[in-house]
C-alpha cells in the first residue's frame, strides 16, 4: 500500500503534530507499506526556515524510509492570525499541486489542527480516485473562536460548512480523542466511520533517565524541586506560582517558544523571578535530556470549554519519562491523570492549587514515587507503535474498500 500524508508539520521541527505523523509514518514503512508525506520547509514555530533548508518549490530526503517531499510555503511565525491563514493555504495549494507528481497512491490522509490540510487531501483523492481520511488533531474553526482570534460570524459560518464538508466526504475520520467523536456524532456525522486512535509516547526514547549533571549544573538546579513545562508558551499562571514559591528550592523550566513567550519573559524580569529558567525549542533528540531535570511536569491550558475536549501529548512523554503530572487541563485528559494515578490534576488558571501540589510532593518523597511508579505503568497503554499498528488497519481497510 502507497500511502500519501499531507501534514505541514514534520521532523525536524518538534511539536507534537511532527511527533506523531513521524512515528506513525516510521512504523507504516517497517510494516512493508510505502509512505510518501508532502509537507513544507521546517520552520515552526519561529517562522524561520530550519538550517540545511530552503523554502523553495521542491525539495526531497528520506527520513527512516519515509519518503519526503518539501514544497514552498509563506513561512510566518506562530502569531498573527492572517499571517497563518495565508501560511496554512499556500500549504494547501502548494500540496495539491506536488501530489500530482506522487504516482500509484492507494490512500490519502490530511492531518489537522487546520483543516486547510485536509482540503487539499479531499481534491487529492478526487483527482487520484482515492479515498481520503481526515485525522482529527483540533476542532478547527472552533479553536479559533474560543481564544477569540475571529469575529466576523459570516467567516466562521463558512469555515464550518467547510468543516463539516470534510468530514463527510472523507473515507473515515481518526480522531485523537473519544471527545471529538462525541461532538461529531452530535453534529451528525456518522459514528461508524469515526475512529479513535490517542496520542501517545515513543517509550524507546522517553524513557526513564538520571538527571543529566552537565544541564543541572549549567541551569543552577542543583539540589533543586524542578517544575517543567515544556512546549508552545502561553499562560501566566505558572509565574503567579512561580512567584508565590520564590525562595523554596523550587525552580520552574520552560521550555519552547510561542506567541506569548517574549512578553512572559519580560513579565519574569519585571517580577525578578530567579527562580524560572527560559530555554528556546532544542532538536528532538535533545528533549528528554531536558525532561529528565523535572521532578514533575506541569501541563496547563486555559480554562474555556474546548479544551475540555483535548488531551495534550504532553501528557503521554511525561508518563513515559516516569514524571508525575501536575495537571491544569479539564475533561478526558484529567480522567486519563486520574485513571492511571499519573499525578494530581487542578483547576485551571488557579496557581495557588498548583503551589500546593507542588508543595505536597515536594515534602512526600513517598508519594513522588509512588506516582512514577504508575506513570510508567501507564505509559504502557499509549505505546507509539501500537497506537500506529491499530491506526495502519483503518488505513489497510479503507485503501481496499472495506470501510
Amino acid at each position: 500500500m502507497h500511502i500519501l500524508f499531507l501534514t505541514d508539520n514534520f521532523p525536524p521541527e518538534v511539536n507534537a503534530p511532527a511527533s506523531r505523523t513521524f512515528e506513525h509514518c516510521r512504523e507504516w514503512v517497517k510494516a512493508g507499506h510505502q509512505v510518501t508525506v508532502v509537507t513544507c520547509a521546517p520552520n515552526f514555530p519561529k517562522g524561520k526556515v530550519f538550517d540545511g533548508y530552503r523554502n523553495k518549490l521542491w525539495q526531497t530526503e528520506t527520513m527512516e524510509g519515509i519518503r519526503v517531499v518539501r514544497v514552498w510555503s509563506y513561512i510566518t511565525a506562530n502569531e498573527g492570525f492572517v499571517r497563518r491563514i495565508l501560511d496554512y493555504q499556500s500549504y494547501m495549494l502548494s500540496a495539491i499541486i506536488a501530489s500530482v507528481f506522487v504516482r500509484k497512491v492507494d490512500l490519502v490522509i490530511g492531518t489537522s489542527p487546520q483543516f486547510f490540510t485536509a482540503c487539499a487531501a479531499y481534491v487529492v483523492s478526487r483527482y487520484k480516485f482515492r479515498p481520503y481520511i481526515f485525522e482529527l488533531r483540533d476542532l478547527w474553526p472552533e479553536s479559533i473562536k474560543a481564544v477569540g482570534a475571529m469575529k466576523n460570524e459570516r467567516a466562521i459560518r463558512f469555515l464550518e460548512w467547510v468543516e463539516m464538508f470534510l468530514y463527510r466526504k472523507s473515507a473515515r475520520v481518526v480522531s485523537v480523542t473519544r471527545s471529538f467523536k462525541d461532538i461529531l456524532v452530535r453534529r451528525g456525522i456518522d459514528g461508524s466511520k469515526i475512529e479513535v486512535i490517542t496520542n501517545g509516547v515513543d517509550i524507546s526514547q522517553f524513557k526513564p533517565r538520571p538527571k543529566d549533571p552537565e544541564l543541572t549544573a549549567k541551569l543552577g538546579m542543583t539540589g533543586k524541586f524542578v517544575a517543567g513545562y515544556i512546549g508552545t508558551h502561553g499562560l501566566e499562571t505558572l509565574l503567579d506560582a512561580a512567584d508565590r514559591l520564590r525562595g523554596q528550592d523550587f525552580v520552574f523550566l520552560f521550555l519552547g517558544d510561542g506567541a506569548r513567550k517574549e512578553a512572559l519573559k519580560q513579565m519574569a524580569a519585571e517580577k525578578k523571578l530567579d527562580n524560572v529558567v527560559f530555554i528556546d525549542s532544542v532538536p528532538k533528540a535533545d528533549v528528554a535530556r531536558y525532561w529528565s531535570l523535572l521532578d514533575v511536569s506541569v501541563i496547563h491550558l486555559k480554562k474555556t470549554d474546548l479544551f475540555t475536549t483535548v488531551i495534550p501529548s504532553k501528557l503521554f512523554e511525561s508518563m513515559g519519562m516516569g514524571l508525575p503530572v501536575l495537571h491544569g487541563v479539564e475533561g478526558g485528559s484529567a480522567d486519563i491523570v486520574r485513571e492511571e494515578g499519573a499525578g494530581i490534576p487542578f483547576e485551571p488558571e488557579n496557581a495557588g492549587q498548583l503551589c500546593d501540589a507542588l508543595v505536597r510532593l515536594k515534602s512526600n518523597p513517598a508519594e513522588l514515587e509512588q506516582f512514577r511508579a504508575r506513570c510508567l505503568k501507564g505509559a504502557q497503554n499509549f505505546d507509539r507503535t501500537n497506537l500506529a499498528l491499530r491506526m495502519m488497519k483503518i488505513l489497510e481497510q479503507t485503501a481496499s474498500g472495506r470501510a
